[in-house]
């Protein structure tokens, strides 16, 4: 079930799509995809827009939140950014489930590049739905 949850996210979130997202690994509670930063997700310093490295672990954090079956939507999330990335360079998010109760949920989401360097710390919480996130429609 966390396979086809994920699958839907990554067919039907448009930004994921955009930004060409792949999913290394998911279970419930925890999220891991990957990116490579392309020509158009760089600022004018010729770095990686900043938006779009929040875009990469947000999804993470989509991923883990939602994997237990039930809509979750983000009440908040806070980034810091320890190191810039560059175009080409592989960026691979980890989210992890840090709380979940019946009603919220809050996560670690670690964006690091290939070699390990960190790029963004996020966090992230959500409130969770009483909505299935798959209906039959789905």
């Amino acid at each position: 079930m966390v396979e086809k949850i994920a699958d839907f996210m990554l067919k039907n979130d448009k930004v994921a799509v955009w930004l060409n997202v792949k999913l290394i690994e998911i279970k419930k509670g925890y999220a891991k995809i990957e990116m490579t930063v392309r020509e158009d997700m760089l600022n004018a310093a010729g770095v990686c827009q900043g938006g779009a490295i929040f875009s990469l672990a947000d999804f993470a954090f989509a991923l883990a939140s939602n994997s237990y079956g039930k809509v979750a939507l983000a009440t908040n999330a806070n980034i810091n950014f320890a190191n810039p990335a560059f175009k080409g360079e592989r960026l691979i998010a980890e989210a992890t489930e840090m709380n979940r109760t019946r009603r919220t949920g809050l996560y670690r989401v670690e964006v690091r590049k290939e070699n390990g360097q960190l790029v963004a710390l996020f966090t992230g919480q959500v409130f969770v739905k009483d909505r299935e996130i798959l209906t039959e429609e789905s």
